[in-house]
């Protein structure tokens, strides 16, 4: 009988395997330097961990979760990312305790799983290497992440990369716009693809993420986020893009860009490779800020800034 890897998987091979080695070491170095340190959370998680800090109604929780429950009747998922365990950890172990430094800085690197169609660049189990800020609500944090972030690339030999930001405000920002978003989109919803008509109603910002074409000809005259931004979401937003200027990163804005987590609050950002070898603008790095995420895990109010590549 012949065996073969489960589908979606990968075997990292010798002569392959240098090359990981590499790319983790760099993003250790990088990282350290500024002042971040390793955590390890397990593999798998409390399926209400993920559920709760990602959303009931992302694609994620509802469609892509390896989840099952155990011979003691728990439900567990292998982790399909990681900040929501690393949130519970920061939680768990009291980590916000006055004897740790603020803010608290921690990077990761290790599988996660989740079960989506394998194609190029998504696998069922890859690989996510990322960072972690807690306890700063200070544009500044996410200026300087963001840069650190372009800065591991540089240090890789990567310079054909376009930085992308946008910003989704705070809770009000974000009940404003949901409306605005619906009020637009339900004249249109009868054309709109079938996940769209169901994101209309449970998460809107979503159908500004679709990859369909039936719906991205709405998505292109969709009201812009940027417009709904209380003063205290835009102060927040252009100190950042101020920061970044003066840090001499280049970016763009792009007010239709969404990212598919619910965790997420003022800015976003993603970072894409136009180098050929790689795809027309591939992705190669997400994040943004969560400043709700530590209290819906039972944590004390708690802002937070992230990324993950991979």
């Amino acid at each position: 009988m012949s065996y073969q890897r489960p589908k979606g998987t990968n075997d990292i091979l010798p002569g392959e395997s240098e090359k990981w080695q590499f790319l983790e070491e760099t993003a250790r170095l990088v990282f350290r330097d500024y002042q971040f340190n390793e955590i390890r959370t397990p593999i798998f998680e409390h399926f209400e961990v993920i559920a709760r800090s990602v959303g009931d109604t992302t694609d994620i929780v509802s469609k892509e979760m390896y989840d099952f429950h155990d011979k003691g009747e728990r439900h567990i998922t292998l982790r399909p990312e990681g900040t929501a365990p690393i949130a519970r950890s920061y939680v768990e172990n009291k980590l916000f305790g006055p004897e740790y430094t603020k803010p608290y800085k921690v990077f990761y690197m290790g599988p996660m799983f989740r079960y989506e169609r394998p194609q190029k660049g998504r696998l069922r189990q890859f690989h996510q290497i990322g960072v972690e800020v807690f306890g700063s609500a200070n544009p500044a944090t996410d200026a300087e992440t963001m840069a650190m972030a372009m800065d591991f690339y540089r240090q890789l030999g990567l310079n054909q990369l376009r930085l992308v930001i946008n910003s989704l405000g705070d809770k009000e920002t974000r009940q404003n716009y949901r409306q605005a978003l619906i009020d637009y989109l339900v004249p249109h919803e009868a054309e709109l693809s079938e996940d769209s008509k169901r994101r209309l109603h449970e998460n809107p910002l979503r159908v500004l993420d679709s990859k369909d074409k039936r719906d991205q000809k709405f998505v292109a005259d969709a009201p812009s986020i940027l417009d709904y931004l209380t003063p205290e979401a835009k102060a927040h937003f252009d100190t950042v893009t101020t920061m970044l200027d003066a840090l001499g990163v280049a970016y763009e804005v792009d007010a239709t860009m969404v990212r598919g987590l619910d965790y997420y609050t003022h800015t976003i950002f993603e970072i894409m490779s136009e180098a050929p070898k790689m795809g027309a603008q591939a992705t190669i790095c997400a994040g943004g800020r969560y400043n709700h995420l530590v209290e819906e895990l039972g944590g004390p109010e708690t802002p937070g800034f992230g990324f993950a590549l991979g």
